[in-house]
């Protein structure tokens, strides 16, 4: 979705301008944390999302450096060969601090800072876990690129595509505990968001993304927690967002849903939470049916309405578990319940806390997803 940059300006300033060692046990041992040591930036400078773009793939799946913010996400629910469920996030953010590179001989110097976000849900056995990485692009670090192929990296994570169109691609991520090396195809045109791809924010021109989804991408590969590896097959979701400043006055954070049906077809749908209580009605939501064509979903024709709660023992937030979501919209008409495939997937620890896991889907259309909750501990604002 146009998905949260935890690359915050604070945050993601850290890995330009250093570390600090600091001892957090009041022992001998010293471990690091980031400290902030970066002035906010500002967009001056920036390309904005004003109209459509002319879209040409595999060209557009590469990196757009002249906007501050974009993200690659990746989402999947898979079951292994014994019969365990998982799911699985693997995101990729790129900030820029300024809109042009440092003027710089050093190959360590970069205006861009690059953020990774891994997850896996081990549904069968409720267990999550979670890991964050931090590089700026100098010496090859982290980075984005098309030449030859798709590349997408942060360090040794890395989405490659397998051929030159980018339709088959391999995402390999490892972390202490768990890790993925996974294989996924595309089978489905890409899905412009919005307005031809142009997906608005709010009212403000500018208050918005360039976006698009791959929608349905047949997945298979492996998963390995501890010391077990498990060969799994399933679907998995794929969005593309860069922007600058998307977000309107007033915005605290948003529920978001990518739903994969057994049918054949997908929907995202999601809603801009307003601070004072209210829902931004400039976001929509987008069908896409099995022939690979869409329908816009203007967000007055659809409503997402929790009907559970669940309190994190981690951050103390309190955030929905379990949704109705009910469309009425140009001859689609569908109701939907939305189920956690676990409560706990909350990625916490860092300097923000959201709420990102797989769920299951009843109702008039079956099927799986993956839901993104935000602004539950603290505010969107001033974050992208």
């Amino acid at each position: 979705m146009w998905r949260i940059v935890i690359l915050g300006v604070g945050l993601a300033a850290v890995t330009l301008f250093g570390f600090s060692l600091i001892n957090v046990s009041g022992g001998n041992d010293i471990r690091t944390r980031a400290v902030i040591q970066a002035p906010a930036t500002d967009i001056d400078g920036f390309t904005r999302a004003l109209e459509p773009l002319d879209w040409q793939f595999p060209r557009n799946f590469g990196q757009h450096p002249d906007f501050q913010t974009e993200w690659w996400y990746y989402t999947g629910n898979l079951t292994a060969d014994s019969g365990e469920e998982f799911g699985f996030q693997f995101t990729i953010f790129r900030r820029a601090m300024a809109p042009t590179p440092p003027d710089s001989p050093s190959e360590w110097r970069s205006n861009q800072i690059y953020m990774a976000h891994f997850t896996v849900s081990d549904l069968t056995n409720g267990q999550f876990f979670h890991e964050e990485r931090y590089s700026r692009a100098g010496d090859g670090l982290a980075g984005a690129t098309v030449d030859p192929v798709l590349r997408i990296w942060l360090e040794d994570w890395q989405v490659r595509a397998l051929n030159d169109e980018a339709t088959l691609t391999r995402i390999v991520a490892n972390a202490a505990d768990f890790g993925v090396d996974l294989t996924l195809e595309q089978v489905k045109p890409p899905a412009l968001q919005g307005y031809g791809g142009l997906s608005p924010k709010s009212a403000e021109p500018g208050n918005a993304s360039h976006y698009y989804t791959l929608s349905r991408l047949l997945t298979d590969g492996t998963i390995t927690i501890g010391a077990r590896t498990y060969t799994v097959t399933g679907l998995s979701w794929r969005d593309h967002e860069f922007s600058t400043s998307a977000l309107g006055d007033g915005a605290q954070g948003w529920d978001w849903f990518a739903l994969i049906f057994d049918d054949g077809t997908e929907m995202m749908v999601g809603k801009i939470r307003l601070a004072d209580g209210g829902r931004e009605p400039a976001f929509g939501g987008l069908f896409i049916f099995a022939d690979g064509s869409t329908q816009y979903l203007p967000s007055s024709d659809f409503t997402i309405t929790p009907t559970d709660t669940w309190t994190s023992p981690h951050t103390g937030a309190t955030y929905p578990s379990g949704w109705l979501i009910e469309v009425d919209s140009g001859g689609l008409q569908l109701t939907l319940t939305v189920t956690p495939a676990m409560r706990d997937q909350e990625l916490h620890g860092s300097d923000i806390a959201y709420w990102e896991g797989a769920i299951r889907i009843t109702g008039d259309k079956t099927g799986v997803g993956y839901a993104e909750l935000t602004g539950y501990v603290d505010t969107m604002q001033g974050r992208f």
